[in-house]
């Protein structure tokens, strides 16, 4: 199984599934930005390796202070992790929920940090019929059974943001609410969605952020959480030390700057995800039109395809795609892939294409 350690991007798991070097894939099953990472980033490897032998700044001054000024929040409501997976962990630990509320489905690692933390879980059902856009009745029906909500905004897998109408209802309401907006930088407007400023001020509500995909420095470890100082205080104190590295604050501090790294990334996203969408469509496939660089999309049952299957013929073409029946709340016809560049989406359909005929030819 490629999602062997519950993620995409594994290539020395593709290398093994497979028989192919690393190098000979084409990744859709992670969802990287195509167009990173900044430039600034070769140069802060190149020469910064003269200063590894400095410890890190503990407190993560000037990431913090960068991020502060980029998204107007004092200082003391933000805390830097060793990527968003560190703050979903600290979060489940410095709240210790009972039951949390998880839509279904979202990411697995809200999940097990739930669990670890020792607490349940209840589910909060996406429907395909609404293209996986979560519910107002749905949240109003978890909040009689939970003390937490744990929310990706927008989710991951379908790429579908929160309504308006809903977040409005998180923000009145009493309930202690985590947003994961790992994927919001991707979304146009995204400070008209965001709550990372109600967030700074809130005592229930608590957001994160990843860095990792839209700056594509996944190998780098960086995000993250804004939430009420108090709250802020607690984390710290369960945070291990040394939590960033070095190199990882000066590029965090750095890619902030870039504001046209920034607009070129989101101008070329809604161009191709469009396009791709439509190529999608054209082969059969029922698709998700999703906010991000991502898209869910299922094979119908007329085409007798499972998503098994498609991985497994397209890995041996060097094509990952993600299984995403691995996701709690979709069957086994569920597939997603990230928005690359024309050329490899192009080398995409082209091997869905294949990927359907043999398999339509071979169940005739």
């Amino acid at each position: 199984m490629l999602e062997r350690y519950g993620h995409g991007g594994d290539l020395r798991t593709a290398e093994e599934a497979y028989g192919k070097p690393e190098t000979g894939f084409l990744d859709f099953s992670s969802n990287m930005n195509p167009l990173g990472p900044p430039p600034v980033v070769r140069q802060i490897l190149s020469e910064g390796w003269r200063d590894i032998v400095q410890y890190p700044d503990p407190a993560v001054r000037e990431l913090r202070s960068k991020l502060s000024a980029k998204y107007n929040i004092p200082m003391e409501s933000i805390l830097v992790g060793n990527g968003a997976a560190e703050l979903i962990d600290l979060t489940a630990r410095v709240l210790k929920p009972q039951v949390t509320g998880l839509a279904r489905p979202s990411f697995s690692e809200y999940e097990e940090a739930v669990h670890k933390s020792g607490g349940g879980i209840y589910n909060i059902p996406l429907h395909a019929q609404h293209q996986f856009v979560l519910q107002q009745q749905d949240v109003e029906a978890a909040q009689a059974a939970v003390d937490l909500l744990f929310l990706g905004h927008p989710n991951n897998p379908s790429g579908k943001l929160i309504p308006r109408d809903v977040l409005a209802m998180l923000l009145q309401g009493d309930h202690p609410c985590v947003l994961d907006e790992a994927f919001m930088d991707f979304v146009p407007n995204e400070q008209e969605h965001s709550l990372l400023q109600h967030a700074a001020e809130s005592q229930r509500l608590v957001v994160l952020r990843s860095m990792t995909k839209f700056y594509s420095i996944p190998g780098i470890r960086l995000g993250f959480m804004v939430a009420h100082p108090d709250r802020i205080k607690l984390a710290q104190q369960l945070q291990v030390q040394w939590s960033v590295n070095y190199l990882a604050q000066r590029i965090g501090t750095a890619v902030l700057e870039d504001e046209a790294f920034e607009i070129s990334s989101r101008q070329w996203l809604q161009e191709e995800k469009l396009w791709l969408i439509q190529q999608l469509e054209q082969l059969g496939l029922d698709v998700v039109h999703g906010e991000v660089n991502f898209l869910l999309f299922s094979f119908p049952v007329s085409m007798g395809v499972t998503v098994k299957q498609a991985q497994q013929h397209m890995g041996q073409q060097g094509i990952l795609i993600r299984d995403a029946s691995l996701f709690a709340g979709l069957n086994e016809r569920y597939c997603r892939v990230a928005v690359r560049l024309r050329e490899d989406n192009c080398r995409l359909i082209a091997g869905l294409h294949t990927m359907l005929s043999d398999l339509t030819q071979n169940r005739g």
